[in-house]
């Protein structure tokens, strides 16, 4: 059974998608209705985050926790809910595979820090050293913990929950790819960075959703997305922080440039991007990208499966 066939093995009518989208999305669903009926409410929280002199780590884990308790009503929901596994929720193996989470975080880590250094040596004037080792190293700890737990929310919910519930409803790959890594642009927009640079970054957003959901699907697993999203929030909250971006950390370097929205903002999306894509492809061996990306669902005979 692939990736998307793994819904299969549970219950899959549509008042329990309704049930469990409506508690797990809700706080995003709140944050686009409030926006719509309060706009200027918003643009009193980004003034708000801009003139930040609070304690930051404190800050950062208080908006970190509520993912973890999303995290845990999902597993919830799809165990007692859905009636499956939550191993099914996360891969087409019988098991996890560790390996595959950890390589690709390594492989993520060291990309980004790599492209990082060189935007810092390109950018150092518009850069302020902000390194204070007791903070420094909370922060640590905070992303190291908490930053995986809700990068796994927003993996297993998109490119996990939603990606099966809209293929086995439609029995196809591609719509399901699209859909939610539109749905995983439209949860970040309301981040400040939008509001700041305009909705152009949305093809970062989108195409990053692009990304993980593509690696899923031809992977026939989400560990890799996992590792990779969970090492590219942790880069961002350690490294580098300006006072309009989403995480207000104590990171090492302050960006205090006038944000804008240049080329680095699509440089990944289309040339990073393939580049990882190839790396992960000749790693894994992945083959027939066609029918793993826009094939058909079929329901499987799950007896004959067993």
């Amino acid at each position: 059974m692939n990736f998307i066939q793994q819904a299969y093995k549970g219950s899959n009518d549509w008042w329990r998608y309704l049930i469990t989208i409506a508690i797990v999305m809700s706080p995003f669903i709140l944050n686009f209705v409030l926006y719509l009926v309060l706009p200027e409410l918003f643009e009193e929280l980004y003034k708000d985050m801009e003139n930040f002199q609070g304690n930051k780590n404190l800050f950062l884990l208080e908006n970190l926790l509520p993912f973890v308790a999303l995290l845990v009503f999902l597993f919830l929901f799809v165990k007692y809910l859905h009636q499956r596994s939550i191993n099914s929720l996360i891969t087409s193996r019988s098991k996890i595979d560790w390996k595959r989470v950890f390589y690709a975080f390594g492989l993520w880590f060291f990309i980004s820090v790599v492209f990082l250094a060189i935007g810092v040596y390109m950018d150092i004037d518009n850069l302020i050293w902000n390194f204070k080792p007791i903070p420094f190293l909370i922060l640590v700890l905070i992303s190291l913990i908490f930053l995986p737990l809700q990068t796994s929310l927003e993996e297993l919910l998109f490119r996990g929950y939603l990606m099966q519930g809209f293929g086995v409803l439609v029995k196809n790959r591609w719509f399901p790819l699209i859909v939610t890594s539109v749905l995983f642009g439209l949860l970040h927009s309301l981040n400040p960075e939008v509001e700041k640079l305009g909705y152009g970054v949305m093809v970062f957003y989108i195409g990053t959703g692009l990304l993980f959901g593509m690696t899923t699907l031809l992977d026939e697993g989400t560990e890799l997305a996992l590792g990779m999203h969970a090492a590219n929030n942790i880069v961002a909250a350690i490294f580098v922080t300006a006072n309009w971006t989403a995480f207000q950390t104590d990171a090492l370097y302050i960006d205090t440039s006038e944000p804008s929205l240049g080329w680095e903002t699509y440089l990944p999306v289309f040339v990073l991007y393939p580049i990882v894509l190839l790396i992960l492809s000749k790693k894994y061996g992945w083959k027939n990208w066609q029918e793993k990306l826009f094939g058909k669902i079929e329901k499987p005979n799950l007896i004959t499966e067993e």
